[in-house]
């Protein structure tokens, strides 16, 4: 969910759109994304129709002239400081509360996740099926990020960082776990049989009074912003730019396209969400891991030699970021963290909507499958477009090979990296449109996941006729996405986006006891 920052070469037309347009500094949230150089340089250029009576554009000194160095400041602070800690806090609390609950209960997890596997669930009296409701929280998770996320915490923090990524992944798990558990303990269901459930309703369990109802209220207008409009508009305008580039479709038609399809899904309700959420997760993981695979098969011999870089990079950075090794290995650990952070969602509030609706005879059940998310998409998803580019561009003849960070982030930013890696095994169009076709898949089944917790938050502030205002406006933003970017935009998403987080782990702190009791005791739950 990051977008380039102009470092590097561009050599392949693709890698315009491709990364969307999210600012590679505000190291944004799940991936899943950004404002690309071709519309940076052409629709908002002086000779463009969209820039002379732009209120963006009026003047030495406007809006976001003002406002973009600011909220990018605080964007920076949030990311490199205060959500990290917050985040590897919570993970590390729960990881000890719990027993390590990812572990204990991981077999678990994948028996669930196996056995309610069902790619024609059908429609739910109310909600979905555990399947379904895990579906929908994997098309959040698994987004552009995950191509992007792991191409740039190997460019800047060296092949080391995935290493890190993974041990903030493992104890992420241990979040998601918790939230997961206490959606499903604190939802509601309303008089017409609709289930309810979120943080928001946590929140105001944890904290009566008018002190739950302003932090359920902030993060509730939050997510509304930074996913539910924001956000859809940052993935539409990847799959709009995306498609241009690769196959030549202009990007307004694609937004048509893109309108339609969305808004036959959104009108549908959460039933439809789901057939469609069961079916694309499965089919678009499938790709792109046949994809991945095929290139490790033929770069079999370096596989090896690339978990090796992985390890020993971990702890010895500074061989290929340079500088003394205080800073390499903050480096690598910062790059791992973060990036890993932000992909898998785990302390963010946005997966915990879709656990909420799933139907389960207790909330540990949904506890474990949750677990799952994070592995899928972690160290399923995003580990193998990490070996990929490892195995074909750092180790053995690959390009990078022997390369230091600051020489390598001079020929490739965080996209083309990616695509360079599929071209050397399928061709340099073949691979891009690979890429392509990846992210389009991820970006869209992000959007139709965002738009239904945007959407769950803006009925819990202003009822249940406000849910067609929320859909004909989260259209008017996927269309616009793909017609036009903004980088103040872009930032006012990630600084929405990061702001969630701190009352949902808030909440999260203050009911320990009520995650602990189902973690420690799942076997003898019976009800809720």
């Amino acid at each position: 969910m990051e977008r380039p920052d102009g470092e590097g070469t561009l050599e392949n037309p693709i890698q315009l759109g491709a990364e969307g347009a999210r600012r590679a500094s505000a190291e944004s949230l799940r991936q899943k994304d950004g404002a690309d150089e071709f519309f940076a340089c052409h629709l908002l250029s002086p000779e463009s129709p969209f820039s002379g009576g732009s209120i963006f554009m009026q003047g030495e000194k406007t809006m976001e002239s003002v406002l973009f160095p600011i909220v990018s400041k605080i964007n920076e602070y949030l990311s490199n400081y205060i959500l990290i800690f917050l985040l590897v806090g919570v993970g590390l609390w729960y990881s000890i509360k719990t027993r390590f609950v990812q572990v204990r209960c991981f077999g678990e997890g994948m028996k669930k996740f196996f056995g309610e596997m069902n790619l024609r669930g059908g429609a739910q009296k109310s909600g979905m099926t555990s399947f379904q409701a895990l579906a929908t929280a994997i098309a959040a998770q698994v987004g552009t990020g995950n191509i992007v996320g792991a191409s740039g915490a190997i460019l800047t923090g060296g092949p080391g960082a995935i290493f890190w990524m993974w041990i903030i992944a493992f104890f992420g798990m241990a979040t998601i776990y918790a939230e997961a558990t206490l959606a499903q303990k604190t939802r509601i269901v309303d008089a017409n049989g609709n289930i309810k459930g979120g943080p928001v309703y946590y929140i105001t369990t944890a904290f009566k009074g008018g002190f739950g109802k302003f932090l359920a209220g902030f993060f509730a207008v939050s997510i509304i912003l930074a996913l539910g409009f924001m956000g859809c508009m940052v993935q539409s305008n990847s799959i709009g730019s995306t498609m241009e580039t690769a196959f030549g479709v202009p990007s307004w038609v694609m937004g048509i396209v893109l309108v339609i399809i969305c808004a036959i899904i959104f009108l549908g309700g959460v039933q439809r969400l789901a057939a469609v959420t069961e079916k694309l997760v499965p089919i678009m993981a499938g790709v792109f891991l046949l994809g991945g695979l095929a290139i490790l098969v033929c770069r079999i011999k370096y596989v090896p030699v690339t978990f090796g870089m992985i390890f020993k990079y971990a702890f010895q950075p500074q061989a290929i970021i340079g500088g003394s090794f205080g800073y390499a290995l903050k480096t690598a650990i910062s790059q791992g963290a973060k990036r890993g952070l932000f992909s898998n969602e785990a302390g963010m509030g946005s997966t915990p909507h879709a656990h909420a609706l799933a139907s389960v005879k207790t909330p540990h059940e949904q506890g474990v499958v949750a677990i799952i998310g994070v592995f899928i998409d972690m160290f399923i998803i995003l580990t193998l477009n990490a070996l990929v580019i490892i195995s074909t561009l750092y180790a053995g003849d690959g390009p990078l090979a022997g390369c230091g960070a600051a020489a390598a982030s001079t020929v490739f930013n965080k996209t083309n990296l990616a695509q360079s890696a599929f071209g050397t095994v399928f061709g340099e169009t073949a691979g891009n449109m690979f890429v392509a076709v990846c992210l389009f898949f991820f970006a869209f089944s992000t959007i139709l996941s965002w738009n239904l917790f945007g959407k769950i938050n803006m009925i819990y502030l202003f009822g249940e006729k406000s849910r067609g205002v929320h859909t004909c406006l989260a259209l008017v933003f996927i269309y616009l996405g793909t017609a036009m970017s903004n980088d103040l935009v872009w930032e006012l998403s990630d600084l929405f986006n990061q702001l969630m987080v701190i009352p949902n782990v808030i909440a999260l702190f203050a009911l320990t006891s009520h995650v602990v009791k189902h973690s420690h005791s799942s076997d003898k739950l019976s009800g809720r």
